[in-house]
């Protein structure tokens, strides 16, 4: 072989190389996740839950209740040393292009918008590990702050009827558990960094296409150590995108995940008295068993073991409920390669009917965040309020099944728990849908006895009056408990 053709064959194999994944002994090697700094990253955000309770309403059959949303979000990598990294996201509640005019049938995107007003911030600044999953958050103090003014004023300033009603609306309640652990936040505003984080690793991994891989570890369920096994799998591939894709699929321990369900189940039983009445034991048995689920496909640059797309499906089974949820994430400069479940692309939906007023922002403007150092622009949250004024939105009677005095093991307060009807359990929930984000009152025999904001849907039929005197409150469960007892909900005037 002459120099000139020796040459040649050389470079033909150092290009075959680098056209390749990197290729060793043992398998595959993927690259320890290593992102570049200052480099804003877009991401296209498709999410959906389908929840079946047909069982409940004796519907076998009925399509699900599906709501979904979607959203384009950006992060920042602002620095990185060997202990881990500052990352920003910047967040939005607007459809992305193409969508606006289907806001409807995005109604996740609503309720995220009231999400961002009552945080009262468009943007996070988080401490992640070299992995990318969230262990720290800035700006806490004034997330918790901003909150406690809602709480205290109501939205956009609107005063709220006296502090009592912002406790029983359970607002200081979910102030005390973001104060106790501020990654919460992090779950509600920006789930997608966790997702992300599954399929990155600062270490270097070297894995073969086909054989499994399992591990195992436990999670707490309200003080159940319920044990999870996971599953990866390298799927394949792309040498042309210089992309591998993996799966993980993880599964929770049945029995100890049905322990850990049994108090929820147990609610959900009396919310549906009469119907649990009547069931066989079978029935009763399959109730009681819960199961969890999750799978997972990462598709992770085979350059600096970022992830550039993840398709994840969670299902939870308990008490004759199913709920799952889809969550699509695509780095807006690559493209795509998972297929959307098609709940994501359907143009009908089983949806659920509610209208969602905006909640008013005290200000229009960049979040509470965006003071904070660093070198990326603030993403303004301005939420404006509908301009022709909210839709009406009717009262509703609800019949009463039973009120029972009880003492709180907590605070050991007194508290009058109402039980509804199922029908009318199944009226207060989409009714409590409807109204998120605003104020109502509940009048029994025609006086008002409470005033709470409705922050999420009511949906177990179950109501809790605390913060009045005993004699008071078992002077409402003598009312309620004639025959034929009605409790109105109405929005307040």
């Amino acid at each position: 072989m002459t120099p000139l053709c020796w040459k040649r064959f050389v470079w033909f194999c150092v290009c075959l190389i680098l056209s390749h994944p990197a290729w060793s002994a043992g398998g595959i090697e993927i690259p320890g996740y290593a992102p570049a700094t200052g480099v804003e990253r877009s991401y296209r955000v498709q999410k959906a839950t389908e929840t079946d309770m047909s069982f409940w309403f004796d519907k076998s059959g009925a399509l699900p209740v599906t709501m979904r949303g979607a959203f384009r979000q950006a992060m920042t990598v602002l620095s990185r040393d060997e202990d881990g990294m500052r990352v920003r996201w910047s967040l939005s509640a607007d459809l992305p292009e193409g969508l606006a005019g289907l806001a409807d049938s995005y109604q996740m995107n609503l309720l995220y918008r009231n999400s961002l007003t009552a945080y009262g911030t468009a943007t996070l600044e988080l401490e992640t590990d070299l992995n990318g999953n969230p262990r720290d958050l800035s700006g806490v103090d004034q997330i918790v702050a901003h909150m406690r003014e809602v709480a205290a004023n109501g939205p956009g300033g609107v005063p709220a009827a006296g502090a009592s009603a912002a406790r029983q609306s359970g607002v200081y309640d979910i102030i005390a558990k973001l104060e106790a652990n501020p990654l919460q936040i992090v779950a509600a505003l920006v789930p997608e960094a966790q997702l992300l984080a599954t399929g990155q690793s600062y270490k270097d991994e070297t894995m073969d296409i086909g054989p499994a891989s399992a591990t195992s570890r436990d999670e707490d369920y309200g003080g159940v150590s319920v044990p999870v096994t996971s599953t990866w799998t390298l799927k394949s591939t792309d040498a042309t995108a210089h992309t591998a894709t993996l799966s993980l699929s993880e599964e929770a321990d049945a029995s100890a995940f049905s322990q850990s369900q049994q108090p929820a189940i147990a609610n959900l039983m009396t919310g549906f008295a009469e119907r649990a009445k009547n069931l066989t034991a079978d029935q009763l048995a399959f109730l009681k068993r819960a199961s969890k689920s999750r799978s997972v496909e990462l598709v992770v640059s085979l350059d600096d073991g970022s992830t550039l797309e993840a398709s994840e499906i969670v299902t939870v089974e308990a008490g004759g409920t199913r709920l799952r949820t889809y969550t699509h994430i695509q780095r807006e400069d690559m493209p795509a390669s998972l297929p959307l479940p098609a709940v994501l692309t359907a143009k009908d939906l089983q949806a659920p009917d509610l209208h969602i007023e905006p909640l008013p922002s005290a200000k229009a403007g960049p979040g509470i965040l965006d003071e904070l150092s660093t070198p990326t622009a603030p993403q303004e949250a301005a939420i404006a309020a509908d301009n022709d004024g909210a839709k009406a939105i009717a009262p509703v009677s609800l019949e009463v099944k039973s009120a029972e005095i009880t003492l709180s093991p907590v605070s050991y307060d007194h508290g009058l728990n109402i039980v509804l009807t199922p029908e009318s359990a199944a009226t207060f929930r989409d009714f409590t849908q409807a109204v998120l984000g605003r104020q109502t009152q509940m009048l029994i025999n025609d006086k008002v006895v409470m005033e709470p904001w409705m922050r999420e849907p009511i949906m177990d039929g179950r109501i809790v009056l605390a913060g009045t005197d005993r004699k008071d409150l078992e002077a409402m469960a003598e009312q309620l408990r004639v025959p034929g007892a009605k409790i109105l909900v109405r929005l307040r005037p």
